[in-house]
């Protein structure tokens, strides 16, 4: 007996890296999956269906239930279609797990309208695509089960990835939403945010790439376990996964609070924001070796 026995789970990005760990992790533990897959390269050109395909050969030569999709789910049209799959082959749908992604790396302020547009419509729109209808069937049926994936490029930021940032970061915003509209339904939302040896992390450089080495098939678990009745009880958390470690991170919520009786002005606010405010510092800066504040600005 599987975790997942009987469930049918649709996981885009499930040809390559995370998501294809996803697919088979999903299929091993009883699931039947539509592996989605448009097959594109990292900066998301050069469509196949190869990817998609190649991952449902290996689910079913291990005696699985697979189907592939390999049309973009950074469409309306395209989320419709890969749930409608799921019903008309399997006849039910109880995950959807979202993996896929592409990059399209710069500063922000040499970066084109059309990078910016690329990377969002796959990562941010490329959920709600498929939640939107998935949600609709999961409604009726009072259960069911959305994964996003977020990254600590949003979770904490990454310079060179204003739009992956602000994807990631937005991936968690539409889960919270999506759980507290769905609550009352019995239907869960979760992030997990990785750190994974893939193609798309490759890029990062050398010096970091140790914090990264994990293998994408740790995550695999975990999404699974999120997707089984037996995570009924969790909605609304952001889960880390590295490797062997998992950590649930704390929701956002006010640190200090400074108070004026007879209402701000800026040089009040110039006077106490350092002793009654001060930051919650941004943790990457120091990752990342950046100096904060400039000696110049310094208090």
């Amino acid at each position: 007996m599987g975790l997942l026995d009987g469930k049918v789970v649709v996981v885009t990005g499930g040809g390559t890296g995370i998501g294809r760990a996803v697919s088979l992790g999903c299929a091993a533990a009883g699931a039947s999956v539509v592996v989605s897959d448009y097959g594109v390269s990292v900066d998301g050109r050069h469509p196949s269906s190869e990817p998609a395909n190649a991952v449902v050969k290996e689910i079913e030569s291990r005696g699985g239930r697979a189907v592939a999709f390999a049309e973009s789910i950074a469409t309306m049209a395209g989320g419709e279609a890969v749930v409608d799959l799921a019903l008309t082959k399997f006849g039910d749908l109880h995950g959807v797990v979202c993996c896929a992604g592409i990059l399209r790396e710069r500063m922000i302020f040499n970066m084109s309208e059309e990078e910016w547009d690329a990377v969002v419509q796959v990562h941010l729109k490329g959920h709600f695509t498929v939640w939107r209808p998935a949600t609709r069937h999961m409604r009726e049926k009072r259960r069911g089960c959305l994964i996003g994936f977020t990254s600590t490029a949003g979770l904490e930021g990454s310079p060179g990835q204003p739009n992956y940032s602000a994807a990631k970061e937005g991936i968690v915003g539409l889960m919270r939403s999506t759980a507290l509209a769905m609550a009352k339904y019995g239907v869960r939302a979760n992030v997990i945010s990785p750190e994974a040896l893939t193609r798309m992390t490759e890029r990062v450089p050398e010096q970091r790439r140790g914090q990264i080495l994990a293998p994408p098939e740790g995550v695999a678990p975990v999404a699974a376990f999120l997707v089984s009745d037996r995570a009924a009880h969790i909605t609304g958390q952001i889960v880390h996964v590295r490797g062997n470690q998992v950590a649930v991170w704390s929701q956002p919520a006010p640190l200090r609070t400074a108070t004026r009786a007879d209402g701000w002005t800026p040089d009040a606010l110039a006077e106490v924001w350092d002793d009654q405010l001060g930051q919650d510092r941004l943790r990457r800066l120091d990752r990342l070796g950046i100096p904060w504040p400039p000696p110049a600005a310094a208090p």
